[in-house]
């Protein structure tokens, strides 16, 4: 972005549009002779440097334009102060010997400079080059190294000029071929936003401060920022409504007008608040059959979509097949919006839909007759009662697949663990629990047939090491030592820390 009063628009026909440099030559070499004066001014003080940018300011037909490369420039410098003696200590040292001397010549001033030099063990002239060396304009530029080229710096001119446009903008309407990107940065950026349906697709709108309690500029750069992210799609078209000195008048970007060059997106996806970040970060560590995803496939709501904060998908021991329970975090909105979203939930497709909402609201038993369940909350969502909500899904999950299960089954498998099997059947092992497996024998948590078992057992013999013992049963995919060998007959005798024994369970 550039500094507001870098900004260069038109106002013809009651527009509000920016004067990009698009693929203008002249432009391209003003762009490259800006660099070549920072370039030209490595060692030199800043005072010099902002000279010769000035005769250049003169030499083109629009000074801002000047200033405007130079702002994006000047952010790949590096300054510092140089000097003999520390700034500081040269003025406090100087200052200290003239009010002593009583400094009205230059012969008065020469002396109480020989007088800090003497205090300070320097050199006279090196104390009077370093009494206003720590100055802006006398900082040195020490290094310069540009990320872009001429082209490219005019590219990110335009892009920075489409930014500070929208520093005054009260509302965005935006399209773009990648609305779940623009989505995740509209939440980062905390930004209030609706999606539209319209005769061209969906629209998602921006709103802006006006919509909150006062103007905020701190707003308006949000605005600002979100145009990398939406640049950075292959195809878009943004219309703001811009508050121009209190003329309100429309500004229209597409994907024609500005690029980014060559460089990463600043605004990637984390969470809009610390209330989702927190849960996310607690359930995560939770071992369940249910996987969070963040920000979901948008839900048809009417004419609108909505695209909730979270899903929740049921995946019974890791299984393919799941079952998805949306969830949406409702914290502090505005009366307006609060009132939006609730109309949103009125109209939403037949989904299962768990909100928690912030008790400040008030609108709890609202909620609870739109969706699936409203989960009251304070400052923190609880786990435990997002988890119990679950828990009742999940019980009439594991009823229908358990309803749905053969009462006799046989795996392939000569060994297979239950929950290997209820992975593949889709199901939670708590769903095998009343089915028969006649051509294998339950070791533990594992199904094995006795053939296989019984030419394990074979080659275990009384007084083996257990670690040998392990490693028979282990070849043949049975890893719960402990129940096969009680299967087969023996048992374990500990023999301290130097491991165990398989000894006959009569011993």
């Amino acid at each position: 972005m550039l500094r507001k009063d870098l900004l260069r628009v038109s106002r013809v026909g009651g527009g509000y549009q920016p004067k990009f440099i698009d693929d203008d030559e002249c432009a391209r070499e003003l762009a490259a002779r800006v660099i070549e004066t920072y370039h030209e001014h490595i060692g030199e003080p800043q005072r010099r440097l902002k000279a010769a940018l000035t005769d250049l300011e003169r030499e083109a037909t629009d000074f801002k334009l000047v200033r405007g490369l130079a702002y994006l420039v000047e952010r790949e410098a590096v300054f510092e102060t140089r000097a003999p003696v520390d700034p500081e200590r040269a003025r406090r040292a100087a200052f200290e010997a003239g009010e002593a001397v009583g400094v009205i010549t230059e012969r008065d001033r020469e002396q109480a400079l020989a007088a800090a030099g003497d205090r300070l063990d320097a050199n006279p002239d090196d104390v009077a080059a370093s009494l206003f060396a720590d100055r802006e304009q006398n900082q040195r530029l020490v290094q310069f190294d540009p990320r872009w080229g001429s082209a490219d710096l005019c590219k990110q001119y335009d892009l920075s000029l489409a930014a500070t446009a929208l520093f005054d903008a009260t509302e965005l309407r935006v399209r773009s071929s990648d609305p779940k990107t623009l989505i995740s940065a509209v939440k980062r950026l905390r930004l209030l936003y609706e999606i539209r349906r319209t005769g061209e697709g969906r629209e998602v709108v921006i709103t802006g401060p006006d919509a909150l309690f006062r103007r905020s500029r701190r707003y308006g750069t949000r605005f600002a920022r979100l145009l990398r992210t939406v640049a950075l799609s292959g195809s878009w078209s943004l219309e703001a409504t811009v508050d121009d000195r209190g003329t309100e008048r429309t500004l229209q970007l597409s994907d024609g007008d500005v690029t980014v060059p060559g460089t990463e997106p600043v605004t990637e996806m984390t969470f809009d608040s610390t209330v989702e970040a927190d849960f996310a970060a607690r359930f995560g560590s939770l071992e369940l059959d249910w996987q969070l995803v963040r920000e979901p496939e948008p839900l048809a709501a009417g004419e609108h979509v909505v695209i909730p904060d979270f899903a929740f998908d049921w995946r019974p021991g890791g299984a393919d097949t799941s079952f998805r329970v949306f969830f949406e975090i409702m914290g502090f909105w505005t009366p307006e919006y609060v009132e939006k979203k609730l109309s949103r939930f009125r109209e939403l497709e037949d989904v299962a839909f768990l909100v928690a909402v912030d008790e400040s609201l008030g609108v709890g038993e609202t909620v609870e007759e739109l969706t699936d369940g409203a989960i009251p909350y304070s400052e923190t969502v609880r786990v435990k009662n997002v988890v119990d909500a679950l828990r009742e899904y999940e019980r009439e999950l594991v009823a229908n697949a358990a309803a749905q299960l053969p009462e006799v089954l046989v795996p392939e498998a000569d060994v297979v663990t239950l929950a290997d099997l209820a992975s593949d059947r889709g199901v939670s092992e708590s769903a095998l629990a009343d089915v028969s497996f006649p051509e294998h024998n339950l070791i533990g948590r594992t199904l094995v047939r006795p053939a296989v078992l019984e030419q394990a057992g074979g080659r275990i013999e009384s007084g083996m090491a257990l670690s040998d013992a392990e490693a028979i049963l282990n070849e043949v995919g049975i890893d719960d030592t402990s129940a096969a060998l009680s299967a087969l007959g023996y048992r374990v005798a500990w023999e301290g820390l130097a491991g165990g024994t398989v000894t006959p369970k009569t011993e």
